[in-house]
């Protein structure tokens, strides 16, 4: 697992408070620069993030943004989707930002963490890519589809298949599908389950991979123009937000940074350095 500490040391907390469920605005925003540039103190913040696109808009954040908010962010890079919520919980982390809600639900579940979060900041498109095919269309039956084995991201890919008439599901209620519930498998796909960080490395070994955009982008695929299949941004419920622990919701420093992820700049920033629709704002 890789970590990279980045950024460097700037200006000050802010004094912005708002309530549990909501997140800052432009105006709080600007208030709370303006109480951090007289005040004088100085405010660390250390944010886990997936290496792209997260710690790139973190970076942007901090590099623009920051000083003039009064804060100083510290980022680290996790290469998986595990670390990021257990070191939150230890405490060795501020706030996370690398999760969608299906996933950030089935974790709270399954591990019993007292976290909370804030609104989506952006959309990664899933996609599914080949090395072996240029189209859907060409992929044999009984192909070998790489596929993530977490929970949150399983489900979205099984979805993602549904939606182009290559799987059927069976009724699962309010619990996510997973590939014991498929039940018609037209063209008898053979689903390898794999970690999630993994499918890249292994899309040579497949005849074709579902693949997280973070981790795709990180590779140089672009998920518009490389791929067979894209998800939908239109109503997508997969928007990465900050997650933090229960008790920091309320915190002003860090109510200030997601008020900072939720600003024009941050959205210009997203649509300026992924022209193509790789990332998508979620505001």
């Amino acid at each position: 697992m890789r970590k990279t500490w980045g950024a460097i040391a700037l200006a000050t907390a802010a004094t912005l408070a708002l309530a549990a469920c909501g997140s800052a605005t432009a105006s709080d925003t600007t208030s709370a620069s303006a109480a951090a540039a007289s005040s004088g103190a100085v405010t660390t913040l250390t944010i886990g993030a997936s290496p792209v696109p997260q710690a790139q808009i973190l970076q942007f954040v901090q590099d623009n943004l920051a000083k003039g908010a009064g804060l100083n962010l510290k980022i680290v890079t996790f290469d998986d989707y595990v670390l990021p919520n257990t070191s939150l919980a230890e405490g060795e982390l501020d706030a996370n930002y690398f999760q969608h809600l299906p996933y950030y639900e089935s974790q709270v579940k399954a591990q019993g963490f007292k976290f909370d979060h804030f609104a989506g900041i952006h959309i990664e498109p899933l996609a599914v890519y080949s090395s072996k095919y240029k189209k859907i269309g060409d992929v044999p039956d009984g192909a070998k589809l790489g596929i993530t084995n977490d929970p949150g991201n399983q489900a979205r890919a099984l979805e993602l298949l549904v939606k182009n008439n290559l799987l059927t599901l069976k009724d699962t209620g309010d619990a996510l599908p997973t590939l014991l519930d498929i039940a018609t498998n037209p063209k008898n796909l053979e689903f390898v389950e794999t970690a999630p960080e993994q499918l890249v490395r292994s899309l040579q070994d497949v005849d074709l991979a579902i693949i997280n955009g973070n981790f795709a982008l990180d590779a140089g695929l672009n998920p518009t123009n490389d791929s067979l299949l894209i998800e939908s941004g239109v109503d997508n419920p997969y928007a990465n937000f900050l997650a933090v622990r229960a008790e920091d919701k309320t915190n002003p420093a860090i109510v200030t940074l997601d008020g900072l992820l939720h600003s024009p700049e941050v959205k210009a920033f997203i649509e300026k350095q992924w022209p193509d629709g790789g990332v998508l704002p979620a505001f």
